[in-house]
């Protein structure tokens, strides 16, 4: 029977319970009719709130796994509920793991729900029978927490200013996107765990910035962006020089509004000057950073370093997510142009109808729709610094001539405009196709290739370089807070046999699903990676031993071998290996059948 008030219990978690709800039902929905039930505990671990099918909730309420029970560790021993709030991490405990001997034919997945000081309010968990365990229901359980999260977020902050951002504007908007909110004045409220994940800083030292700190955009021209019918994304930088989209919310009453734009100048904090700024983001995102040790990188990265400062527009070459943006940056911010702007231009993403006034700007009036004042176009944008025009490839055939002529006479006439502009920008482009076969097709002007290849380098894709390690370490010392995290050694090895056809922008998203997963252990492993992976890993273990009469070790020898040495690790301490492992004792068992 409940323990509580049920009544009294939905009110004083109310906030929690109403936004966790439609988190709970899609949950439920993935899992229906396999003896699984989805619970909301509070801080306490009190259930709150269930759902599941009715004929394993007859056998949870037994044990008492019902709304008003209350799963804590010190009610119920080890259980998910009550060990995720003990450890504040996401925790799965499988039949005997529990305590009580009555709970030993459950296995439940449990993951906390944080507030935005992180502290933990509530527990989501998935509890069903062990028979009917699947591997995947712990991801969607820390899934579905973090969507909760960013629901009581956006929630808290709902009369502030609330930015969503991501280094890859598809991100906007999924679970992966950072969330930040500010005052009115622009002052620094807060963030949730991937916000500050990006932001790379801690909550106590978030604290003394503010919106035009961070993300290097003054609030006015936030305010003014947002004054447009239909704004799009804001193209920011952050505080550590890497660019990132963003889509503010701005939930604010008209006089606020108003006054805000004379609060952005009282409430933000000194800044540090121009030449300490520009210092400060050339060491963390220049050329220097880049070098890894790999040969083909450091002949590259040695040819744009002779031609820094002398007019000589470079043309980058590789595969799709080879880092040809971040060479770019590299290039801008080790230039004597790194204290002016650097403007990218993405000539695939820009529909065909805007990009002629994206790049060149328009005039008041110069078309149907055309903001008052008119708009400055990109390459007046980048003017006395560097323009970056990526995927260069795609860009629309009549408009390649209107380029060139701008590259040639130094100046840029806005649509609806007579008046010629002077211009002086360094020129970058990139691209993933083979420009001279477009100029065969007749996709390409060879004249303005020409005038782009001053000096052509070519980016190797993933799978050709041998500093892989060093990138990953370098890779996890960005995406995970105090460079904690590793990678085992039989995940390197898998990392080295896989093709990446999404080169670093692939293993730097498994890296940080990677990061996630693996919470507060230390070492990513096997079960840390997502089944894609390990399926295109087998595919390409069976493809390569072909050839070699079946020669090479797949997936299923490796798993056996890591089993082995969590084994010897554990002075064969089955139970020990397992959650090593994290997996079951009888997993074992079925793996090393000869295991005595």
């Amino acid at each position: 029977m409940p323990t509580v008030d049920l009544s009294l219990l939905l009110e004083q978690n109310r906030l929690l319970h109403t936004h966790a709800m439609p988190a709970m039902e899609t949950l439920y929905q993935q899992i229906v009719n396999t003896h699984n039930m989805v619970i909301l505990t509070d801080a306490n671990g009190v259930i709150v709130h269930s759902l599941g099918d009715d004929d394993f909730l007859e056998k949870a309420n037994r044990v008492a796994l019902q709304p008003g029970a209350a799963w804590s560790e010190q009610s119920k021993g080890t259980n998910a509920i009550g060990t995720a709030i003990a450890e504040q991490a996401p925790v799965l405990v499988h039949a005997e793991q529990h305590y009580l001997t009555a709970n030993h034919f459950l296995t439940c997945s449990a993951a906390p729900i944080a507030d935005h000081l992180g502290n933990v309010i509530g527990v989501l968990d998935v509890s069903g029978d062990q028979r009917s365990f699947h591997k995947h229901t712990m991801a969607l359980v820390r899934m579905s927490a973090l969507m909760i999260e960013n629901q009581l977020f956006s929630a808290t902050f709902e009369d502030s200013i609330t930015l969503h951002f991501h280094a890859r504007p598809e991100f906007i908007g999924t679970l992966m996107e950072g969330i930040a909110s500010f005052s009115p004045g622009g002052r620094f409220l807060a963030a949730n765990r991937n916000g500050q994940f990006q932001l790379g800083l801690s909550p106590a030292e978030l604290q003394s910035h503010t919106f035009s700190s961070l993300f290097g955009l003054p609030l006015s021209a936030l305010y003014e962006h947002y004054r447009t019918a239909s704004p799009g994304l804001l193209n920011l930088c952050m505080h550590s020089g890497v660019r990132v989209a963003g889509r503010a919310q701005l939930r604010l009453s008209n006089g606020v509004f108003q006054q805000s734009l004379t609060l952005d100048r009282t409430e933000r904090p000194a800044q540090p000057s121009a030449t300490q700024a520009a210092a400060a983001k050339r060491r963390l995102s220049g050329l220097r950073y880049l070098r890894t040790g790999d040969p083909q990188l450091e002949l590259v990265i040695d040819k744009v370093t002779r031609v820094l400062g002398h007019d000589i527009p470079i043309m980058i070459m590789g595969e799709t997510g080879t880092g040809k943006e971040l060479l770019a940056q590299a290039i801008h911010n080790d230039s004597p142009r790194a204290m002016s702007p650097f403007v990218a231009v993405n000539c695939a993403s820009i529909p065909e109808t805007l990009i002629e006034s994206e790049l060149f700007g328009y005039e008041d009036g110069a078309f149907t729709g055309a903001r008052k004042k008119g708009a400055t176009g990109k390459i007046l944008q980048a003017n006395g610094g560097t323009l970056f025009l990526d995927e260069i490839g795609d860009m629309p055939y009549s408009l390649q001539a209107r380029l060139l002529r701008v590259l040639q006479e130094r100046v840029v006439t806005p649509l609806g405009s007579d008046k010629s502009i002077p211009v002086n920008v360094e020129l970058i482009c990139a691209t993933n196709h083979n420009l001279r076969e477009r100029i065969a097709r007749g996709l390409f002007r060879e004249d303005l290739y020409y005038r782009l290849n001053g000096l052509v380098v070519k980016l190797p894709p993933l799978r050709e370089r041998t500093d892989l390690e060093s990138v990953v370490k370098k890779i996890l010392a960005t995406e995970a807070e105090n460079g904690r995290y590793r990678v085992s050694d039989e995940i390197l090895l898998l990392f080295r046999r896989h093709r990446w056809p999404g080169n670093f922008r692939q293993l730097t998203n498994l890296l940080r699903t990677a990061v996630v997963m693996a919470g507060d252990e230390q070492e990513i492993c096997l079960r840390h990676m997502p089944d894609d992976f390990l399926d295109d890993i087998e595919q390409d273990t069976e493809q390569s031993s072909r050839p070699q009469g079946g020669i090479g070790v797949n997936l299923g020898e490796m798993e056996i071998d890591a089993i082995h040495k969590a084994l010897q690790a554990h002075g064969g301490n089955v139970s020990a290996a397992a959650r090593a492992l994290g997996i079951s004792r009888n997993t074992i068992y079925r793996k090393v059948p000869n295991l005595k």
